[in-house]
């Protein structure tokens, strides 16, 4: 979809949205002006956004394909999905087993129309309209897609940071991991401030400061924060850490810089 292609009139064009400055900031081309001028206020503080959403994106393509290929999970639910850009989920997992089943949800009504299209003839992988903070809403509009009886991939990237409230962010996520099958996998990947004094605490405090005044509201929590929502489970190695330290393809090329230290994530296992 051409992003001059407006697919319903009551979407609200005229305020930004987390799906299309996340297009924006890999690169896509499903946004608008208001995303975009967040997108300028982003990188006016932190010049390297768009390459750490990049870095984001590889973390879950690796963790994507590590389960697939050597744990042998064959269906992942991804919340908050945003619109489908390169190496999405599906694409990444059907690559080692092309029956491997994808449910993308998103309650962006132009995500869903985007993706709808986009997988029309996919007959593997569905799109959920539904509000994914909302997990009874999900979980009722999801099993048909996904056995809840067997082993599952269920992805939180970028979701629960959008909750201001720290219980309500657990209690969301244990909703979703206490309706899977045991031997499920936890795939969370959340913004994070140091809270060191370190110039990436200075950084996070900046954009979580930033986004609060455009309305889309970012808690960049502590480590201490973000472990918690992995209270129960078992980490994989290496652990919760930055995205670029999680099993990197090969030696590092790129400079690191204080903006990749502002995102931690974590593969689990549910006991």
């Amino acid at each position: 979809m051409a992003t001059s292609e407006r697919p319903s009139a009551h979407v609200d064009f005229e305020r930004p949205s987390f799906a299309r400055v996340s297009d924006a900031l890999l690169g896509g081309q499903n946004h608008y002006e208001p995303d975009r001028a967040v997108l300028r206020q982003l990188t006016a503080i932190a010049p390297e956004a768009p390459a750490m959403a990049r870095e984001v994106r590889q973390w879950l393509v690796r963790a994507v394909r590590y389960l697939t290929e050597r744990l042998d999970v064959d269906q992942f639910l991804d919340l908050g999905s945003g619109f489908p850009t390169a190496e999405n989920i599906h694409q990444v997992a059907q690559k080692y087993n092309p029956e491997a089943h994808v449910v993308y949800v998103d309650d962006d009504p132009v995500v869903s129309a985007h993706g709808r299209a986009l997988l029309v003839d996919n007959e593997f992988t569905h799109i959920c309209g539904t509000d994914p903070l909302n997990p009874g809403e999900t979980l009722a509009g999801v099993e048909r897609y996904i056995d809840f009886d067997r082993p599952a991939g269920l992805v939180l990237c970028g979701v629960v940071d959008h909750i201001a409230d720290l219980q309500q962010a657990q209690q969301v996520v244990k909703s979703y991991v206490g309706a899977l099958a045991p031997g499920s996998y936890l795939l969370l990947l959340h913004q994070h401030n140091p809270d060191d004094g370190s110039d990436a605490a200075a950084v996070a405090t900046s954009l979580q400061d930033r986004f609060g005044r455009t309305g889309l509201d970012t808690l960049y929590r502590t480590r201490a924060e973000i472990t918690s929502f992995f209270d129960g489970l078992d980490l994989l190695e290496p652990g919760l850490t930055a995205p670029h330290l999680w099993w990197p393809d090969g030696p590092r090329l790129a400079p690191l810089t204080p903006v990749n230290w502002t995102a931690l994530g974590g593969v689990a296992r549910i006991p």
